[in-house]
């Protein structure tokens, strides 16, 4: 059997979630660029991939999602610690990224966004013209 052995612990819980004011929680995350594509990883724990949402407006990623806690009345709570409710992350995307073809998973309570760098952000050479072609007609126009 489960049981409580520190009081104010649960105290201090209780205590958060009533400052909290019905705020949505925040999600864990880790973003890094791989190659051309920029990565970002939420932790989603217990979420059904139903209830994830994602919406760009104007560079900025939303992500939010909600998973439903312990609903039975009749239950005597011993410990209550994983968190219920709605989840929301905001984003800010750079311009130099393609949020047209934003590709999405979800595993293992991971939620996976790959977020391609654009074509015109890409690092391009640039070829060096030479000869008198170039001047001639730089003098004339």
């Amino acid at each position: 059997m489960l049981m409580r052995t520190d009081p104010f612990r649960e105290f201090d819980r209780i205590a958060q979630r009533l400052l909290e004011n019905g705020r949505p929680t925040v999600m864990p995350m880790d973003a890094y660029r791989e190659g051309d594509d920029f990565v970002a990883h939420f932790d989603l724990p217990g979420v059904t991939p139903e209830s994830i949402d994602l919406e760009v407006e104007r560079n900025v990623l939303t992500v939010k999602a909600e998973r439903a806690g312990l609903r039975d009345d009749d239950l005597e709570h011993i410990v209550n610690e994983r968190p219920s409710g709605t989840f929301t992350r905001q984003v800010f995307l750079g311009d130099t990224l393609d949020t047209e073809r934003i590709t999405a998973d979800y595993a293992d309570g991971v939620l996976t966004l790959r977020i391609p760098v654009a074509e015109q952000s890409k690092a391009r050479k640039i070829v060096v013209g030479h000869g008198s072609g170039h001047e001639q007609s730089a003098i004339k126009a």
